[in-house]
């Protein structure tokens, strides 16, 4: 698919101004050379143009925004200029599988004050002598060469991990002190909890203390009044039975009287 098409499509009836990403990787540029990319995307932060048979970079358009750049497995060999012009803001920029073969090619990004990263890999120039110190010493800017640095530790994932790495660096006591030493909130919870569990069981045990004294009360009251009764009828009982017997009395004398 030509190049003019292949950015049609990724457009998706979209204005330029919107898009920040775009992916022309593997169609085919007419006669090496850059097409229908235009200044109007102004907000394009990701272009990726690898194995498109590019050989030249005139025709790149102002990319003011534009921070990666994807230019692998092309013929480019020089014209490296025309990136800091139009794309000043680069961070990686990758030229792996180029035709690039001479160190003053590379000088070329020197005014690429923002870049990184830079990807060399596969290119003739990786095959001199002492070719990594070369280039940090003809870039000083940049971090990362083909995926490591000077120490050779591995470039990060991504940009974010890499941003994420140095806050961490930058401010690491400000969170300790916001967070404060490893368990000591545990710790103050534990005790909270032990403390509420204590007065819970000590109000539990007055409570039901209180009923027990309360229970045997009313049963000595029971006991009490129901003695009380008792006797009561048992005077009255005695009463009744007094004055049956003096009445049988009263009449037995009076029977003896008529006789």
């Amino acid at each position: 698919m030509e190049m003019k098409k292949r950015i049609a499509l990724e457009l998706r009836n979209r204005s330029p101004a919107e898009v920040t990403e775009l992916v022309l990787d593997n169609c085919r540029s007419s006669n090496g050379e850059i097409e229908g990319l235009s200044d109007g995307l102004k907000e394009l932060e990701f272009l990726s143009m690898a194995n498109v048979e590019l050989s030249s970079l005139a025709k790149l358009p102002q990319l003011s925004k534009l921070r990666k750049l994807e230019l692998s497995d092309n013929s480019i060999s020089g014209g490296l200029e025309v990136l800091a012009e139009r794309c000043s803001n680069l961070t990686y920029l990758n030229l792996s599988g180029n035709k690039i073969k001479d160190l003053s090619t590379v000088e070329a990004l020197t005014n690429l004050k923002n870049l990184k990263s830079l990807d060399l890999f596969n290119c003739e120039l990786t095959n001199l002598e002492d070719y990594r110190d070369k280039i940090f010493c003809k870039l000083p800017q940049i971090t990362y060469l083909d995926g490591f640095d000077q120490e050779d530790n591995e470039a990060p994932d991504s940009e974010e991990e890499e941003d994420d790495e140095s806050e961490e660096d930058e401010y690491p006591e400000d969170e300790e002190d916001e967070a404060g030493p490893p368990g000591e909130d545990e710790e103050e919870d534990e005790e909270e909890g032990e403390s509420d569990l204590g007065e819970d069981e000590e109000v539990g045990l007055s409570y039901l203390l209180k009923e027990e004294i309360h229970d045997e009360e009313d049963d000595d009251d029971y006991v009490e009044d129901g003695g009380e009764g008792e006797e009561e009828e048992d005077e009255e009982e005695e009463a009744v039975e007094r004055g049956e017997k003096r009445k049988r009395e009263a009449e037995d004398e009076g029977d003896e009287d008529e006789d």
